[in-house]
């Protein structure tokens, strides 16, 4: 697509990774600041006229309000709208699929802070994407081609 592309793993505090490297879940208190900081690099992108991809476990419904208005949305629990002037227009994208083979991901991934021990808190977190948000579900299951066409096809 020719987008910037972001990983949000990048932007964690180094408290934020010792703590998942040593098999601690993250809380709420710990990833509000992360996902300001995330909001904050899209809203910069958005203004700059670039379109951006970002990879994010934005698990619960309040953690996307945040990537969309930023820390607005906390003290009203729903994003900014459209037009407004801390409010990024984000398509989720809510990649599912069975434990299994998520959990065979993670097992091949080398090098990352987050141990595959972690995964069982993070679908107990997860709160998977509805109406109003703006969203499609993509299956896990399906050839990586197939999952990029329908986001290709979804977001043209």
């Amino acid at each position: 697509l020719g987008w910037k592309f972001f990983d949000a793993d990048d932007y964690h505090s180094p408290e934020s990774k010792k703590k998942m490297a040593e098999g601690i879940p993250l809380n709420d208190e710990d990833r509000i600041p992360w996902l300001c900081a995330l909001h904050d690099v899209l809203r910069r992108e958005d203004s700059s006229g670039q379109d951006a991809i970002l990879a994010c476990s934005a698990l619960k419904k309040m953690y996307r309000h945040v990537l969309v208005g930023g820390a607005s949305a906390l003290e009203s629990h729903q994003p900014e709208q459209p037009g407004e002037n801390a409010a990024v227009k984000i398509l989720f994208v809510h990649l599912d699929g069975p434990t299994g083979i998520i959990a065979g991901r993670l097992e091949k991934r080398r090098g990352h802070f987050m141990p595959p021990e972690l995964l069982k808190s993070q679908f107990e977190t997860l709160e998977p994407p509805s109406a109003p948000e703006s969203f499609i579900t993509v299956s896990l299951e399906k050839p990586l081609p197939e999952i990029v066409l329908e986001i290709e096809h979804t977001i043209f």
